[in-house]
């Protein structure tokens, strides 16, 4: 009894592979119908010889409609198993093109670019990429376009040399080893100075559109390689005058405060390039770098007079003034650096070790006038090897370090006593402020080392703004929702040691002070020259005069002692140094901070 075969849907009858009286296999193609321009191959369900057809090439058929009939017969397969025997080796053509076409932007197939970055002594964009990432992980988002320059150059030309259009950018995993994969997901971006000097083309633009979006939807931090001339004059293919309504720039600023921002930069990095560089939480520069708003063209442009690009923005004056938070000697210890960096925001890791914390015990001279090195105090204090100090060169009477204790990450402020004698200026009180934002955007406990004499004084200091400055610490402490803590090592005197407590001793999680601690409404030498003035001026032997003044200040001392504050109940009690990191733990623990960091805490992360 013959059996029918019907049409699975309505097309035309493009070909028919049998006739009448063939023999044909089960799943054998025997027609090709074409269907709203897709062909589909139509095959038999069961092996038989073609009995009739009801249908001719070019013909219109309708779903369910008859398209031949076969009488059933066992047909062997085996000349269709040999023909559908597929090689997996094979690279069909235009499977070839792809890859071609991706390997040519690749390093080993630009050696005259890759020399360039040797004789600079520096890695290209894609070697720094494979040091940050797992490179096996790494997928990369828009390697084949080129610069938007068709109009000036040919395509040929711009796929050899403007590969990428000078913007290399994907997501991968950093710190991978340390971190679960969930954890250790990131998205990384590099200009490219190979490819017209790193500088802002259309189709790198929308490159960091789209990555920027993306790293905003999933949560996923961002390390930036910066290096670069800024915008381009010389792309062609738009519909644009100026380009000012550009999405990246406004893209970018959204992520500050939602995702860790990581900038690295060697090399040249004017304009645009420095603009993205600026936004970022923490800048890593090597000692090569020049970064500045503005290159020799612009300024030349404005008239303002002829510079090399190495008489901008030069390294030593960027991290003086702040601009540059860590200096590193190249791009390896920047990749390295930005890789310790990103790992305080990534949580918490279960091995650490520490040193002996009676060494605490004897750090703080008994002689209270005395200096010392506070770095020495942080570095016993936390994890060993786990302190990563954050703008050095600037602002040096406080200290602002990433650290870890039982490998909790956390940030640390301290009060330098060798600067100013620890008196929080201008520039210390910025660093303090901006650094309280960053630990609380990404939910990092604070933790505060406190040994002031209150903030800086005097005409100099005021012409600084010192009013608005150093005002910054007190809201900004009181906008903080991460847990702070305080240990007073000597001296809090003043405002400026409620400032280092959060706006007053009440408001940390806890405060607490050393043996050497030392309080006061001012400094205490101050305080008996301004109170008690009238009786000092009274006494007329200048010995007399001194004697009693050192004995005024004595008293006070006495008043203000640790000890005398925890009995008033001002702080929370005077421990012993070495049992500091037990303070900082529990403390943590009742605060219940979690294994994992929260991000997003903050609007933003203000770039000063």
């Amino acid at each position: 009894m013959a059996s029918q075969l019907f049409s699975p849907m309505q097309g035309t009858v493009l070909l028919l592979d049998v006739q009448i009286g063939d023999d044909v296999a089960q799943g054998q193609r025997v027609a090709i119908l074409e269907s709203m321009k897709m062909e589909h191959e139509i095959s038999t369900s069961i092996s038989g010889t073609i009995e009739k057809l009801f249908v001719e090439v070019g013909e219109t058929v309708l779903e369910g409609q008859e398209i031949l009939s076969l009488v059933p017969k066992e047909i062997s397969q085996a000349g269709n198993e040999a023909e559908s025997e597929i090689d997996l080796d094979h690279i069909r053509d235009d499977l070839a093109e792809v890859k071609e076409r991706h390997d040519i932007g690749l390093d080993h197939r630009r050696p005259e670019a890759v020399a360039k970055r040797r004789r600079r002594e520096q890695r290209t964009a894609r070697e720094n990429i494979a040091d940050l990432l797992n490179i096996d992980s790494y997928l990369e988002y828009g390697p084949l376009v080129v610069a938007p320059q068709r109009k000036r150059r040919t395509v040929e030309d711009l796929i050899l040399n403007t590969p990428a259009d000078g913007m290399i950018a994907g997501i991968g995993e950093v710190n991978a080893g340390i971190f679960s994969e969930e954890k250790a997901q990131c998205v990384v971006m590099s200009y490219d100075y190979t490819v017209l000097a790193g500088t802002q083309g259309g189709q790198n633009h929308r490159k960091k559109d789209r990555l920027f979006e993306i790293a905003k939807r999933w949560k996923l931090p961002v390390i930036f390689f910066t290096e670069g001339g800024g915008g381009r004059p010389g792309d062609t293919d738009g519909m644009q005058v100026a380009g000012l309504d550009c999405l990246a720039f406004g893209l970018w600023a959204d992520l500050s405060g939602i995702v860790p921002l990581v900038g690295i930069n060697s090399g040249y990095c004017f304009a645009g390039n420095a603009a993205i560089l600026g936004c970022c939480d923490v800048i890593i520069a090597t000692e090569n770098s020049n970064i500045g708003m503005g290159g020799p063209a612009m300024i030349e442009g404005g008239g303002l007079g002829v510079y090399q690009p190495s008489d901008i923005g030069p390294i030593d004056v960027q991290t003086q003034n702040g601009v540059v938070d860590i200096l590193v000697k190249d791009e390896e210890e920047a990749v390295a650096v930005a890789k310790r960096y990103l790992g305080y925001f990534q949580g918490s890791i279960p091995d650490w070790e520490c040193e002996d914390q009676r060494k605490l015990r004897h750090l703080v001279p008994e002689n209270r006038v005395r200096a010392y090195e506070v770095r020495e105090i942080i570095d016993i204090l936390f994890d060993s090897d786990s302190v990563l100090e954050i703008r050095k060169d600037f602002g040096l009477g406080i200290i602002t370090s990433l650290a870890r204790i039982e490998g909790i990450p956390v940030g640390v402020i301290a009060n330098n006593p060798s600067h100013l004698g620890g008196a929080i200026d201008s520039d210390a009180a910025d660093k303090a402020s901006r650094f309280m934002q960053l630990c609380d955007a990404f939910g990092l406990p604070i933790i505060s080392l406190c040994d002031t004499p209150g903030f800086m004084v005097g005409p100099e200091a005021e012409k600084t703004g010192l009013v608005r400055h150093v005002s910054r610490m007190f809201v900004t402490a009181r906008s903080v929702t991460s847990p702070t803590c305080t240990i007073v090592l000597r001296k809090a005197y003043g405002l400026g040691a409620q400032a280092m407590a959060s706006g007053g001793f009440k408001f940390p999680l806890f405060t607490v002070a050393w043996p050497t601690g030392e309080f006061g409404g001012m400094g205490l030498e101050g305080a008996v020259k301004l109170g008690y003035r009238k009786e000092l001026e009274a006494i007329e032997d200048p010995e007399e005069r001194e004697a009693a003044y050192q004995a005024l200040v004595d008293r006070m001392y006495e008043v203000g002692k640790g000890l005398s504050m925890a009995d008033h109940f001002e702080i929370d009690d005077v421990i012993d140094p070495s049992d500091s990191r037990r303070w900082i733990v529990r403390g943590l623990k009742a605060a219940r901070i979690e294994k994992s960091t929260k991000w997003g805490n903050r609007p933003m992360i203000d770039t000063w």
